[in-house]
């Protein structure tokens, strides 16, 4: 899993990161049939997007990522969310197996992977959450939008050329939010003997240039990002070719693929 969200990017991250409406969490709720008892991990939480609407419907949230910046801001949001039911360890997919132990009799009801999944060994991974899950839990692979850079809006084009004068080269990276990297997904989680659910969450929201901005920078590694002069420069580029505009409307689709366990499944079965 990816290391470089440090420092500045973390920040960014944290501020300009689009969240995930309560649809999203009551979807994830519903499926696993999350309760007031049971323990669910955020694989690659990142700053707590998702780790922190979810803590309230259970009652134990694991954030594990790889990058301590990110893990500090996570730790901040569920602190003044007063969500104290959470624990945030250092780690990524390859250190999965080691949080049996830890979790002990109770076991997980869910395994979750919100916008890292491309980071991951998703075969593998699957398989190993298999013998971490209880039975009727399952893995959530959740897809915050298209990348802002890849939307199929009047503003995106305009967005992606000033980032390709920004970084000096076309910039076609999907992260795996594409119907591509879904199917990666799909086929992951059968091939790992999961039952499999797909749905998805649509909804407009307003788009600042600020976030926009931000939301390009929290998707760079620490060594990529420009200065800050330069920084404040491509923002002003974005503004003034978006006719001065100070925010646009964003269609966001979120997707949710979820992995399923067997109601009547033994605990920790492996096939």
């Amino acid at each position: 899993m990816r290391t470089g969200f440090s420092g500045e990017v973390a920040g960014y991250y944290a501020r300009h990161r689009r969240g995930y409406p309560p649809e999203v969490i009551d979807a994830i709720g519903r499926t696993f049939g999350l309760g007031g008892q049971d323990v669910v991990v955020d694989l690659g939480c990142g700053t707590g997007q998702l780790s922190v609407p979810l803590a309230a419907r259970v009652g134990t949230l694991v954030g594990v990522d790889p990058a301590p910046d990110m893990l500090t801001r996570a730790r901040h949001a569920a602190r003044d969310a007063g969500r104290d039911n959470t624990i945030w360890l250092l780690g990524d997919d390859r250190n999965l197996p080691a949080l049996g132990p830890l979790v002990g009799d109770r076991r997980l009801a869910a395994l979750t992977v919100a916008v890292a999944i491309h980071f991951m060994d998703r075969d593998l991974l699957f398989r190993r959450a298999r013998t971490l899950l209880r039975a009727g839990g399952g893995v959530a692979v959740v897809t915050n939008g298209t990348p802002l850079w890849l939307q199929d809006t009047e503003w995106s084009p305009v967005l992606r050329g000033c980032l390709q004068r920004l970084v000096g080269r076309p910039v076609t990276a999907a992260c795996q939010t594409d119907e591509a990297g879904r199917r990666r997904n799909r086929d992951a989680l059968a091939a790992a003997g999961y039952r499999y659910l797909e749905s998805s969450v649509r909804y407009a929201a307003p788009l600042t240039v600020e976030d926009m901005v931000g939301g390009v920078f929290s998707a760079m590694s620490a060594d990529q990002l420009p200065a800050p002069a330069r920084r404040a420069a491509f923002a002003d580029e974005v503004r003034t070719a978006l006719d001065g505009r100070d925010a646009v409307t964003e269609q966001v689709e979120v997707w949710l693929q979820f992995g399923l366990l067997d109601r009547a499944e033994r605990f920790g079965a492996d096939r």
